[in-house]
């Protein structure tokens, strides 16, 4: 493998939920996590049915949800098949679709390379197709939007159902250039080739929206609120510590989560201790162990290896990582009550006729964890305040439900927005089944997770400075079809 493909696909793999307090030595996974690392390059296949066979079988094609053809197969050597993708759509996909990203053409590859059910050529050594559940208008417009305004990072966007309309990087690559071309392979560097909406990072106060219900089901509502607390040799600071405001004897709950405190939040963890911590964070959130997608594992991680690790995790600091897709996945829950796991295999397809089915794809609304009921409306009234001071504009048809998030980095601070666009007539508990997902936006809901990598280029310092990013992002998805 080439050391940039290498490198890529390093980047792109993710260690697992673990931890470890002191001489408690908590663990959340049965590997070590030497093992675990010595495997990140594997992901999990969909869920899906195939026949195997020794005879080679080139790739299918790979469709959007409107059928729009995103990539498809040739072979230039025997045994060896050429990918080649649609108009316009080798830019915004690569980092999708592509082998030398870990994308779709490898997650999906027993999938692709099953033989399809009508001859597609004389030898018959095609395989079958599969419909994405992602937009490609609106992918490329929100990679061209990334592009125009500078932004580097990831945006993705989740409905309801689980499924992904789009998950856009920048920067971005083509990639059919990148295998014919060894001069434009050699000048990127690997973290162009990575899916920025599926490699982990740390979330910051994001991360919150799990603390906050965590707070709220063990009758956690006030703190001391010190503004900056020394303990142990370690200070934890808010981010309006010299506001003047401090101290806040009784700071509540409700008013911790709007004004983001990390002092509230890592209280509320030291008075939980670790054990209780990972126990909530796994049965409500699904964070502690691995998620099985069609398109790969998501693996979360938090380690903890002392007391400040514990606190500063409260507010997705220390060794907790995650990825935007699961932040939207989190969005969802924190606004609908359930999880549901993310999906972009809409459909098996005949490659001779992508209109014609095989097999279903993923199923939809499958919920992998709850918020319980009694917690919800705490959570939702915080979300409003949050969005509230955006300055985000959303149409009179929807509300809007957000938290931000700004995490201290390896690679400098990064800048979040999950937020959720809320149709009020919205009809997911009816968990609706689209064939076609044209008509989505009539009744349909959006979760969008917006993360920027460079705010520095913009001047900013705080999440909650992005606003007018995030309008950009919410004006194309709401666009019309």
């Amino acid at each position: 493998m080439p050391l940039l493909i290498a490198a890529a696909a390093a980047a792109l793999s993710f260690p697992s939920c673990s931890a470890e307090v002191g001489q408690f030595e908590v663990h959340n996974d049965k590997s070590s996590r030497s093992a675990r690392q010595e495997t990140t390059e594997e992901t999990a296949a969909p869920e899906i049915t195939v026949t195997t066979t020794t005879e080679f079988v080139y790739r299918g094609n790979i469709y959007d949800t409107n059928h729009r053809l995103l990539t498809y197969g040739t072979y230039a050597y025997e045994n060896e098949d050429q990918r080649y993708y649609g108009e316009d759509c080798g830019y915004s996909f690569g980092n999708i679709i592509s082998v030398a990203s870990s994308g779709l053409d490898e997650a999906l590859k027993d999938l692709l390379c099953t033989k399809n059910p009508t001859p597609v050529n004389e030898s018959n050594n095609v395989g079958e197709s599969v419909r994405l559940t992602i937009d490609a208008d609106k992918q490329n417009e929100l990679c061209t939007y990334m592009a125009n305004m500078g932004m580097a990072g990831s945006i993705v966007v989740l409905r309801t159902d689980g499924s992904i309309m789009a998950e856009a990087s920048y920067p971005n690559y083509d990639p059919e250039l990148f295998y014919s071309d060894t001069e434009y392979s050699s000048n990127l560097y690997s973290g162009t080739l990575q899916n920025k909406a599926f490699q982990n990072a740390s979330p910051g106060s994001c991360f919150k929206i799990m603390s906050e219900v965590i707070a709220d089901k063990n009758g956690i509502h006030t703190v001391y609120d010190d503004g900056e607390w020394f303990d142990s040799g370690a200070t934890i600071v808010n981010w309006d510590h010299d506001s003047g405001m401090y101290p806040i004897p009784e700071r509540t709950l409700s008013s911790a989560f709007v004004g983001s405190s990390n002092i509230f939040f890592a209280k509320v963890f030291d008075q939980l201790g670790s054990e209780k911590v990972l126990e909530e964070l796994g049965s409500i959130f699904h964070f502690c162990d691995p998620i099985d997608c069609d398109f790969g594992t998501i693996q979360n991680n938090i380690e903890i290896y002392c007391l400040d690790d514990l606190r500063r995790s409260a507010f997705g600091q220390s060794y907790v990582k995650t990825c935007p897709i699961y932040l939207a996945a989190l969005g969802r829950e924190a606004v609908f009550g359930d999880m549901v796991k993310p999906f972009v295999v809409q459909q098996i397809v005949d490659t001779t006729d992508p209109n014609k089915e095989c097999a279903k794809g993923s199923a939809p609304y499958e919920v992998i964890a709850s918020i319980p009921k009694e917690y919800r409306q705490n959570l939702l009234d915080g979300m409003r305040g949050v969005a509230n001071n955006i300055g985000v504009y959303v149409p009179e048809n929807y509300e809007f439900f957000a938290k931000t998030g700004t995490a201290e980095t390896g690679a400098g601070d990064f800048l979040y927005i999950t937020g959720c666009l809320r149709n009020v007539a919205d009809k997911s508990a009816e968990k609706p089944v689209y064939s076609d997902y044209s008509n989505y936006a009539q009744d349909g809901s959006y979760i969008i997770v917006m993360q920027l990598q460079n705010p520095a280029d913009f001047g900013f310092n705080f999440a909650s400075e992005t606003g007018f990013l995030y309008q950009g992002i919410v004006n194309i998805v709401l666009s019309e079809y």
